[in-house]
């Protein structure tokens, strides 16, 4: 079999785990909850001291990509994953586990600064839709079977092997990069961007850190304050300095290009809207309405199913679409999804988001494949690692500040909405939204309720549903807007003038190197 088969067979595989562990977790999460004891909070941890770690150090990954060989990087990547993997398994504690999760990112980096560039260096142009499409599949199998592998996981073995199953595929997988992967780096590299690197990490940190904490410390607390006001300065100091730098690890001047900067919007949208929804619909198919792990898999199946389906349907539709058309016509119909699965009330069972998943899903399936191929269009093949770093930081920040977002949304509005009912309860319940609200939020309402007295229970009950289903529906309309508006806006800037998929050159596997601003594809 030839090598570029082989290549895309490995970063298919490693993509496959990457997503199948994404899905998983969000099945596990109410498990991980009940079983460490954990706030709301310590599962929106859960997830973003993953992304978090993806979103600062992909760029970096790209960059020693580059430089170091993307063999290289990919493999280290890989072997740091799946040690940080069963790291996570033996968890015992939320802070133990959302370490683990931080090591398990910055594995992902290095895998998510490399992937799209391993598959560049080894398919022409013309090859490159194909193998982009059957990547794309990758990540379609890995959404849609992660519920239920994540359900059949935790319902037999335990939440800790939804971690532990990383360490066979990983294994397999730094078995076929030393054999399959060729090795090549940029001819011409920079200096690294070290001060880059911890401005942007440590902005994105502070940032998030004051979301995420945002409700319970008070957005007027000290605390708060200086962590927002702390990272919109570090990343002003970020910006000062890649503007300056002649390596910088973001080249501000790729978003000269329209199509970059909408290739940019349209996966920071995606995954701000559809992708941090997850988490919460999760939390309402399990702890509102008491399903199983394996039976809220089985219920998100109408997701991956149409990103499975759409995935390779995209791929071929954009030799004869623009991919401005099927970018922003994946976010409008993604958008449509969500506003559609918003409106719920206390009757409403799984079926009334049915419509919305579905079409979710099939907005997932005409993003995912054509917004890489966008990124990767218009940067030279010596910096394809570089822009498909870029291009990943974006997906990876927009989970990151979604989740946070949203949850800081979703927890307001349910101890808005919570207090209002319980002004109107018995009164020994009056005044407590306060402190029934994080566990309402965080789905595990059971244990206040019980502790609550006998008489009140059943008001408590029916008040926690109907603040958590407002809290829900609320941040879905934030989300269908944002896929919206980002769909919209990939719609204008990504320009055909800009791509230049095919104008490269067939042999994209010994470069020339050339300064970015030589390029024509990078005219303002």
């Amino acid at each position: 079999m030839a090598r570029k088969w082989w290549t895309l067979i490995t970063v298919s595989i490693a993509t496959f785990m990457l997503l199948l562990d994404v899905t998983i977790v969000n099945v596990a999460l109410p498990e991980i909850e009940r079983d460490l004891g954990a706030s709301l909070t310590d599962l929106q941890w859960v997830v973003d001291s993953y992304v978090l770690a993806l979103a600062a150090l992909t760029l970096m990954a790209g960059s020693l990509a580059d430089r170091l060989g993307r063999k290289l990087v990919f493999t280290v990547g890989l072997a740091a994953f799946t040690a940080a993997s069963l790291f996570a398994g033996f968890a015992t504690d939320a802070l133990t586990l959302n370490l683990a999760r931080g090591l398990q990112g910055i594995g992902g980096a290095a895998m998510f600064g490399t992937v799209l560039a391993l598959i560049a260096q080894e398919f022409a142009p013309r090859e490159r839709k194909t193998a982009l499409g059957i990547w794309g599949a990758s990540v379609g199998v890995g959404v849609a079977v992660g519920p239920l592998v994540g359900g059949v996981l935790v319902d037999s073995l335990g939440w800790e092997w939804i971690f532990f199953v990383n360490v066979p595929v990983g294994l397999l997988t730094i078995a076929l990069a030393l054999t399959k992967l060729r090795e090549a780096r940029d001819p011409s590299p920079g200096r690294l961007d070290w001060a880059g690197l911890v401005t942007f990490s440590s902005a994105l940190f502070l940032l998030i850190f004051g979301v995420l904490r945002g409700n319970g410390e008070g957005w007027s607390s000290p605390e708060i304050v200086a962590s927002l006001a702390g990272g919109a300065a570090l990343l002003a100091a970020f910006a000062a300095i890649e503007l300056r730098s002649r390596s910088p690890m973001l080249d501000l001047r790729l978003f000269r290009v329209p199509a970059f900067t909408g290739a940019s919007i349209a996966s920071f949208a995606v995954a701000a809207s559809v992708f941090s929804m997850l988490l919460y619909i999760v939390l309402y198919l399990q702890n509102v309405l008491g399903l199983s792990p394996l039976e809220a898999g089985v219920r998100l199946l109408p997701i991956t199913a149409m990103a499975f389906v759409f995935s390779p349907l995209a791929a071929r539709l954009s030799e004869r679409v623009p991919l401005r058309v099927l970018i922003g016509a994946g976010l409008a119909v993604a958008g449509v999804g969500l506003l559609v699965a918003g409106g719920l009330d206390a009757d409403s069972e799984w079926t009334a988001l049915l419509s919305g998943m579905l079409l979710m899903g099939a907005g997932i399936g005409l993003v995912n494949p054509t917004v890489s191929e966008a990124a990767i269009g218009v940067v030279p093949a010596a910096k394809a690692a570089t822009g498909a770093a870029i291009n990943n930081t974006f997906r990876q920040v927009g989970v990151a500040v979604g989740i946070a977002a949203l949850g800081a949304v979703f927890q307001g509005r349910v101890e808005s909405k919570l207090g209002d009912l319980l002004a109107s309860g018995p009164p020994a319940l009056q005044g407590q939204a306060g402190e029934l609200a994080p566990a309402v939020s965080s789905g595990n309402a059971e244990a206040a309720i019980a502790a609550a007295p006998p008489e009140t229970q059943t008001f408590l009950a029916d008040a926690a549903r109907e603040a958590f289903l407002s809290g829900l529906n609320g941040i879905f309309v934030i989300a269908g807007v944002t896929a919206l508006v980002g769909g919209a806006l990939s719609l204008v800037l990504i320009r055909a003038r800009d791509l230049h998929l095919d104008a490269r050159e067939e042999n994209t596997t010994s470069p020339e190197p050339a300064a970015v601003e030589e390029q024509p594809a990078l005219a303002a």
